[in-house]
């Protein structure tokens, strides 16, 4: 008999599973263990609901055994009803099972269930492992019981709730999804077109898109979806999330982006329609050597310091876009617009005309950091009126905060968005540049000097101190190119009177 389950209950019963853990597992590795024996409840009872309804309208039991009748196979002695039975060594028969129905759905499944220590009764006791298989057998999580979109709905929960509890390692894990939704609203994903992320994590961005399309009433399953994430644990939880949400044409690969990226075509990086992407920010244990002779050609802007590699995720970006549509939104760390060592790249990026838009966050919309963001929004074709131009954004007061945490709310949301598709003018808000204005400020982005505030008669500056600093950083900038300027000036006149 059919029992909808609610969103309150399902938020509450996958958030119980993880509390049985909470005297044997850091909090960090709940993901490790409860999204893949929730997968596998999803596999079995959906293949449950699926041999049911052959039987009603058929009543072939032949028929339960054709592949073209199941979304997933569950071979026989790998169901959740074998795995419950088990009373001895339950970690050895989850672990059985896993490879069981991995090996069966070898094309779509392969390694998603990890390699989490089931078998380890220090940390996983059978006692602790039959308690977790109770508490997940309490409810049916059949599509009639449980929508994909509702389950999904869960299961985003439930990232969130992990990256709640496990502090800094968070990041790699989860974007805040109110960003995510602001990159999706401007980017403006189509019916039919090719969406990549090249460090996916848990597939959000991703699933992002495919729920714009969702709500805009166009047709979304025809789609192609890409990934890849350099955690392997990661990027199985990104494929159970978009099987949750029941996307089927995708496809997510485990590896190393910028020193291996998975999608090739005729020795070329394969090209996309559209590209969310939030890299690891800054981070320093990549090769730089192999990326300075980089085949792919993805060193074309210059080769970053060894330091920062924010560049070179930006390169790869950007040399995977289609060339008549292609376009991303890139979520990176305020100091991409302005640090001096990568002045030359963001030159050659500010020449090539691909960059749209730059849009300056406020601070703490990063997991457990109070860094500043920003999203870069670069074209390969631009429209005719917005060719030599780029906007400047300053949505660093478009924030809310509530319960310590930082967001966008849906004011926020259509405020940037519509901004950047009217492309104008907005006293101290958004500004529309040109290359040579950029070029007469030795190609910093740094958004307060394109943007200045100005007080009102009357009105009184109530910045916040990180606002203040962002200014006077600007002025620096100016200070320092003017003084440059100068030097440069009355060198030459000296050299003249030589």
């Amino acid at each position: 008999m059919s029992k909808r389950i609610t969103i309150e209950e399902l938020q509450s019963y996958l958030w119980n599973s993880a509390v049985l853990l909470r005297t044997s597992i850091d909090a960090g590795a709940y993901k490790q263990y409860i999204f893949p024996l929730l997968f596998f409840k999803r596999i079995c009872d959906v293949y449950d609901e699926e041999c049911q309804r052959i039987m009603d309208e058929y009543a072939d039991e032949e028929a339960l055994e054709f592949e073209e009748n199941h979304r997933f196979q569950v071979p026989k002695g790998a169901h959740w009803t074998d795995v419950r039975a088990v009373s001895e060594n339950v970690g050895v028969a989850i672990v059985d099972a896993f490879r069981k129905v991995e090996n069966a759905n070898i094309d779509k499944l392969q390694g998603i269930f990890g390699d989490g220590a089931w078998t380890n009764k220090n940390r996983l006791p059978d006692r602790l492992l039959k308690e977790l298989i109770e508490h997940f057998s309490t409810k049916t999580l059949s599509i009639e019981n449980c929508p994909e979109d509702e389950l999904g709905q869960g299961y985003e929960y439930l990232i969130k709730k992990f990256a709640d509890d496990s502090g800094h390692t968070a990041q790699e894990f989860y974007t805040n999804r109110t960003v995510v939704h602001l990159m999706t609203e401007m980017l403006k994903p189509e019916s039919g077109e090719s969406i990549y992320d090249p460090t996916c994590g848990s597939a959000g961005m991703l699933i992002s898109a495919i729920a714009y399309l969702q709500q805009q009433k166009k047709e979304w399953r025809n789609v192609a979806v890409y990934g890849q994430e350099i955690n392997a644990l990661t990027s199985a939880i990104g494929k159970m999330n978009l099987f949750l949400h029941g996307v089927k044409d995708f496809d997510i690969v485990n590896g190393d982006t910028l020193k291996s990226p998975a999608f090739v075509e005729k020795g070329k990086l394969k090209q996309f329609d559209m590209i969310l992407a939030n890299p690891p920010y800054s981070i320093n244990q990549w090769d730089r050597d192999a990326f300075a002779s980089d085949k792919y050609g993805r060193n074309f802007l210059g080769v970053p310091p060894q330091g920062r590699a924010d560049y070179a995720f930006l390169q790869h970006i950007l040399m995977s876009l289609k060339r008549d549509t292609g376009r991303c939104a890139i979520l990176f760390p305020h100091g991409v617009l302005f640090r001096n060592e990568e002045n030359s790249m963001r030159e050659k990026l500010v020449r090539s005309d691909m960059l749209e838009c730059v849009i300056g966050l406020g601070p703490n919309l990063f997991y457990n950091s109070p860094m500043e963001a920003c999203i870069i929004i670069c074209r390969t074709n631009k429209r005719p009126e917005r060719r030599g131009q780029v906007l400047f954004i300053n949505a660093i007061d478009e924030v809310e905060r509530k319960n310590a945490q930082s967001y966008l709310d849906d004011n926020h949301i259509r405020k940037i968005a519509s901004t950047y598709d009217k492309y104008d003018n907005i006293p101290d808000f958004a500004k529309v540049v040109t290359i040579k204005d950029i070029e007469d400020n030795n190609f910093s982005l740094s958004i307060p000097l394109f943007i200045k505030h100005s007080l009102q008669e009357g009105e009184v500056d109530e910045r916040s101190m990180q606002e203040h600093y962002e200014d006077w950083r600007a002025i620096s900038e100016v200070m320092k190119l003017s003084y440059t300027k100068l030097n440069s000036l009355f060198g030459e006149e000296g050299k003249g009177d030589e």
